[in-house]
C-alpha cells in the first residue's frame, strides 16, 4: 500500500513541477482550432488558428495553452499545438501521438490526470518536501472514506495488488 501511495505522490509531484515550470516556448498548430478568451470550452471566441501556424506558448493551464500567433493572444486546446518549431513530418502522426499518449521512438504510454505532460516535463520534475506534505494533508481515515462511499452509493470492489519486485 505504501508503494502505491509513493507512486501516486510521485505522479502528483511531477504534475506540480510541470505546472510550475516556465511554459513559454515555440509551438506549431497541428489542427485548426478556435482561440478563446479563457481556458474553458465555453469561453468567448477571440480568434482562430490554422494548421501549421507558428505560435509562442505563453502559459499552460490544465489542458490548455495560452498562445500568441499573428493576432491577439488566446487560449487553445493543448492537443491542437505541438511544442517546438515546425518541422517536416507527418502532422497526422503528431496528432495521433498526442491523442494516444504515445510519444518518442519507444512508443511508451503513460497516463496522467491531464494530458500534455511530456517527457521533458517528467524529467524536470524534482522532489519537493512541501508538496509531499501538502499531498499527505489530503489523507482521510478509513472510516471517513467508508462514510463518503456509503453516502455516494459506491459499491465495494476488491482489486488484487500488483506484485512488486
Amino acid at each position: 500500500m505504501r508503494k502505491v501511495f509513493t507512486l501516486l505522490v510521485s505522479l502528483l509531484l511531477a504534475v506540480t513541477a510541470a505546472s510550475t515550470l516556465a511554459q513559454e516556448g515555440k509551438g506549431v498548430v497541428l489542427k485548426a482550432d478556435k482561440l478563446v478568451a479563457e481556458p474553458f470550452a465555453d469561453a468567448k471566441q477571440v480568434g482562430a488558428v490554422a494548421k501549421g501556424d507558428a505560435v509562442v506558448i505563453l502559459k499552460k493551464s490544465g489542458g490548455w495553452f495560452q498562445i500568441k500567433g499573428a493576432g491577439a493572444p488566446g487560449w487553445v486546446r493543448m492537443l491542437s499545438v505541438r511544442r517546438g518549431e515546425a518541422a517536416k513530418g507527418n502532422a497526422a502522426k503528431d496528432v495521433a501521438a498526442l491523442s494516444t499518449g504515445r510519444a518518442g521512438t519507444g512508443q511508451i504510454v503513460s497516463t496522467t490526470g491531464v494530458r500534455g505532460l511530456g517527457e521533458e516535463d517528467l524529467k524536470a520534475a524534482r522532489y519537493d518536501e512541501n508538496e509531499l506534505k501538502k499531498a499527505e494533508s489530503f489523507r482521510v481515515s478509513k472510516t471517513d472514506a467508508q462514510a463518503f462511499a456509503q453516502k455516494a452509493g459506491l459499491q465495494v470492489q476488491t482489486v488484487n495488488h500488483l506484485a512488486v519486485k
